[in-house]
């Protein structure tokens, strides 16, 4: 017979076993479900956080590089240290400075050493104590110029660019050619990113991103302090014990989260006193280049990234670390709560067990049976029933009571990550908008839905810094207006400063604004903190009963206030009238606000971007349009007809447009950047090329070097005559002989004058007696290699110095300019079929009054014919984004033809586009129709039309798309914008149809 035990043994040794097995099924359940969602949340979290970091710091660095590559292309900048704050270009520094915060400084440097450089001062005492500016000083502009002596000049602005005060001195020790941002641009030939060094006027470290100036020896660069770079690495917070660290490629720290003292500034890691900066120190050598990693160090558990942040010139690294117990300290409380009541439940059925053996063995299968449920997660289960025993029944409505609030905090929690699932919803779909309005309402009918409210304002900080009405949305009286309703809004803007500077706190709106602060009212007519006549008067005129008002500031991280969100009444869940805002749902609004802020903080600066782009972009155009009369307003003509018609083109619906169409406004802009950058290589061709009006015209008329020796040739001739009367030659013979002379030079020389005139056609006769004229000899007695630039002996080595005979027209060494060897390949690999001349120029004298027709050598014309491939090696060089990726082709493709004869590459139809084909036809009608050409008369709209037709006909251009061209009026409405009067006569485009 085996053991036998007591019944009340064997229900206490049960109970106990049963409620372990239960009390451990609920916590194994709970702790293998929370481990893996807090690896998971904890990890993905600090992803999150390295993603930022490494995007905030890229998104800096690229901003001051892009900003010296598009400065560095300005011309007229050599002349800026002498005009001082006079100088043209200083409101494009200003500007861009003020639309770039993060940069302390932009300047340029030039081989003789003069200097220029603009300040932002932006209220840093460090920088007005360097500088020893007076009060109010917000830009300072410094400016180093050899004037006879060195000067250092300085100038202070205040924030309307107004000067406050002017000062200078003499012998500066500032050479800008010795600092290492000059070296290392020209060495580079484009921009570059400098290893972190001391700023010579501020004494502080930093980084400089210097680009070599377009057509000079000087140097364009923009300054970053490291200050700022740990400023904005301030803004970022990883976890309470994390760390954040800039180094470059020795390690050095440049700037870290948190911040470490200024002495402590691009010292090694290594020398950190920073506890978490030295592990980071510790693990550095462990880390591979942007992978995230657990390590451990001295028995913690870290999470740690190392981001290579590369750019021409330096590399630096992003370094982050931090405690992995500090993502997943919160599910670690969750783990230990769950353990403490299980130890708690288990400690209290066992005296109840032995007491009330009896008692037990009737409740335990229900009990187990519900703790079953619960262990699933299931918290409907019935009451298990009452019983007489006290401790029992404590035990039957405590773990209901536990199922209850397990119940209700599983609602809880349900009901926070529905609102949470919905906050990421609303982030993603307000982060991927790109319009301004629609941005704005997304924001408003989120936080109304998350609310649960019945109307929304939305407030925008203008250029006045006064809260401006921008949307109102209201669900029971039916209102929408502003943003994309099409309403305008009729409420005035709220004055955030008083005249006399103080602020407007009694408004709400401007409250939150100005205090950044979060405002919950329940009931504005039981308020008196703020001035509610505003809404009082609304609800009067509607019958509107305004209630509860939650008031939200919009700000992006790091940065200020741009508007506010009020959101009116919420609703209770049945909809019979307003409640409070539930101050819980507060950080939901809020971490909402914050997204949208950021987001539309964001778009803002984009259009600022875009903006400045299409400002810098028309600059250039302008500018070539300047550069020569020949071509003036031409680069701004070609943009607006190249649109016109490709818009004309969007909407047929018939041949080979059916297909075409610019669905986006990226498109569009994308079309007509590439438009107004059509000649942008035009920079590069010489002005006395393009505007070449005699064959020996170079920066000047050469046929006066002719006339002179003309001139030379008759004093021969006098002196000639003179000396033979003086050996006894009759004086009538004598002087007859010299008329002859004299007659002869003077009808040669104008017939040299008139070829160098040019004209249709030179005849081998006259090319014959130009070779004959050619021949006649004088003499020179000067040394010919004097006064000459460094460039220019080289070429003259070959001429004798002394007395010699000289031809009259010649073809000499000096006159030939060699092109590089590399141009031919790198041409040929880039697709260019144009054929290079081997000489850059050839200013032979023969050799270009010899030309048969026009004025403009091989050379020449292949210099003129050139400004395309350098517009497409110009655009092509440009870090262009996905959406302005075929710039370089619409730009490029305009002197192409139907068949393959065009230039640069000898596209065809299959290879050109319709936008392509749309700029080639632009470009020669206005061309045709332009009244601002010197060189040719002007030519009437029929005229111009009748010639394009022949461009159709030899398919130089688009058949389908001349003929949309004049189907659709393009051409007349052109013509009544952008021709004169007296160009504008009836245009029968019947005959050149089909």
């Amino acid at each position: 017979m085996g053991m036998r035990v007591r019944f009340k043994v064997s229900i206490i040794t049960l109970l106990v076993v049963m409620v372990v097995l239960v009390c451990g099924s609920i916590s194994m359940l709970f702790l293998m479900a929370s481990s893996q969602f807090s690896s998971d949340i904890a990890t993905q979290s600090f992803k999150s956080k390295t993603d930022h970091a490494v995007t905030k710091v890229q998104g800096l660095l690229k901003m001051a590089f892009s900003t010296a590559s598009v400065a560095a292309q300005q011309n007229d900048v050599d002349q800026m240290p002498q005009r001082f704050i006079e100088a043209s270009q200083l409101p494009l520094l200003l500007e861009l400075l003020s639309q770039n915060p993060s940069l302390y400084s932009t300047y340029y440097g030039f081989a003789n050493d003069d200097f220029y450089q603009v300040i932002a001062v932006r209220g840093d005492e460090e920088i007005l104590k360097k500088h020893a500016a007076p009060a109010g000083t917000a830009w300072i502009v410094r400016a180093i110029v050899n004037d006879g002596e060195r000067v250092q000049r300085w100038g202070f602005l205040n924030k309307q660019r107004q000067i406050i005060s002017t000062t200078s001195d003499l012998m500066p020790d500032y050479n800008p050619t010795q600092r290492p941002w000059y070296s290392a641009a020209l060495e580079a030939g484009d921009v570059v990113l400098s290893q972190p060094y001391w700023f010579n006027s501020l004494k502080q470290p930093g980084i400089t991103a210097s680009g070599k100036l377009y057509g000079t020896d000087g140097v364009f660069g923009v300054d970053l302090t490291l200050s700022g770079l740990a400023s904005e690495l301030a803004a970022i917070e990883v976890s309470d014990n994390g760390v954040l660290v800039l180094t470059d490629a020795q390690h050095n720290v440049l700037a870290s989260s948190p911040a470490i003292a200024s002495d402590m500034l691009m010292k090694s890691l290594g020398d950190m006193k920073n506890a978490q900066l030295q592990v980071m120190g510790a693990v550095w050598g462990r880390l591979d280049n942007q992978v995230l990693q657990e390590v451990a160090h001295e028995g913690t558990a870290y999470f740690a990234e190392k981001d290579m942040i590369p750019f021409p010139g330096t590399e630096l690294y992003l370094g982050i670390l931090a405690p992995v117990q500090d993502f997943s300290d919160l599910f670690a409380d969750f783990h230990r709560l769950i353990l403490i009541v299980s130890l708690g439940s288990l400690i209290l059925f066992i005296p109840i067990s032995i007491l009330f053996s009896a008692s037990l063995s009737r409740k335990v299968t229900r009990l187990t049976k519900a703790a079953q449920k619960v262990e699933h997660l299931e918290f409907d289960a019935a009451r298990i029933g009452a019983t007489h025993i006290v401790e029992f029944d404590e035990l039957i409505q405590s773990f209901s009571h536990m199922s209850e609030s397990l119940s209700q905090k599983t609602e809880e929690l349900q009901f926070e990550q529905d609102k949470l699932s919905k906050l990421v919803d609303l982030g993603i779909s307000l982060s991927s908008e790109k319009n301004t309005d629609r941005l704005m309402e997304g924001l408003m009918r989120g936080a109304k839905e998350l609310t649960n409210a019945d109307g929304c304002s939305l407030y925008t900080v203008n250029d006045n810094r006064n809260l401006e009405f921008k949307i109102v949305m209201n669900d029971s009286l039916g209102i929408a207006s502003g943003g994309t309703s099409g309403n305008e809004t009729s409420l005035a803007e709220l004055v955030l400063y008083h005249e006399d500077g103080s602020p407007n706190l009694k408004h709400v709106a401007c409250y939150a604004a100005i205090q950044e602060e979060t405002v919950n009212i329940a009931d504005v007519y039981s308020s008196d903190e703020f001035d509610f006549s505003g809404p009082k008067a609304f609800d009067e005129s509607t019958g509107y009963r305004t209630g509860s008002m939650l008031t939200v500031p919009l700000k992006p991280r790091g940065g200020r206030v741009i508007g506010v969100l009020q959101i009116i009444n919420a609703q209770d869940k049945y909809g019979d009238g307003f409640v409070a805002f539930d101050k819980d749902l507060e950080p939901f609004v809020e971490a909402l606000a914050a997204q949208a802020s950021t987001a539309l903080y964001n778009l803002q600066l984009l259009e600022g971007q875009e903006n400045l782009m299409d400002a810098l972009i028309q600059l250039i155009a302008g500018a070539i349009d300047a550069k020569s009369p020949y071509t003036g307003g031409h680069c701004e003509r070609v943009p607006e007809l190249a649109i016109m018609l490709a818009k004309e083109a969007c909407e047929a619906d018939t041949g080979s447009f059916a297909d075409f169409a610019f669905e986006t406004d990226e498109e569009w802009r994308e079309y007509e950047i590439g438009a107004w950058l059509h000649d942008c290589g035009k920079v590069v061709t010489p002005e006395y090329v393009v505007d070449k009006a005699t064959k020996l015209e170079t920066i000047y008329n050469r046929i006066h070097e002719v006339r002179t020796r003309f001139e030379v040739l008759l004093r021969d001739a006098q002196i000639d005559m003179l000396e033979a009367v003086a050996n006894g030659m009759a004086q009538d013979q004598a002087q007859a002989a010299f008329e002859e002379k004299r007659q002869q030079l003077f009808d040669d020389f104008a017939f040299v004058a008139e070829c160098n005139v040019g004209g249709e056609f030179m005849s081998d006769e006259a090319l014959a007696r130009l070779q004959k004229i050619a021949t006649i000899q004088w003499k020179r007695h000067f040394d010919i290699k004097l006064g000459l630039s460094q460039a220019e002996e080289k070429r003259f080595v070959s001429e004798p110095d002394g007395d010699c005979l000289e031809y009259l027209l010649a073809d000499k060494p000096f006159h030939v300019f060699p092109r590089a060897d590399t141009v031919h390949e790198v041409y040929a690999e880039r697709g260019f079929k144009l054929d290079v001349p081997d000489n850059l120029y050839d200013q032979g004298e023969l050799y270009n009054l010899s030309i048969k027709r026009g004025t403009l050598t091989e050379e020449e014309r292949f210099k003129i014919n050139e400004h395309i491939i350098q517009s497409i090696l110009m655009l092509e060089q440009l870090p262009l984004p996905d959406h302005l990726k075929r710039v370089p082709e619409y730009a490029g493709t305009h002197h192409e033809t139907m068949i393959g004869t065009g230039y640069p590459r000898k596209l065809d139809a299959d290879d050109l586009s319709i936008p392509s084909r749309i700029m080639a036809i632009a470009d020669i009608f206005e061309a045709l129709t332009a009244s601002d050409r010197p060189y040719k008369p002007v030519k009437t709209l029929s005229e111009a039309v009748k010639i394009l037709s022949f461009f159709k006909k030899d398919q130089h251009i688009d058949g389908e798309l001349f003929d949309l061209f004049l189907t659709s009026g393009v051409y007349k409405v052109y013509a009544e914008r952008f021709l004169l009067p007296e160009q504008l006569d009836e245009v029968d485009i019947t005959p050149y149809l089909g």
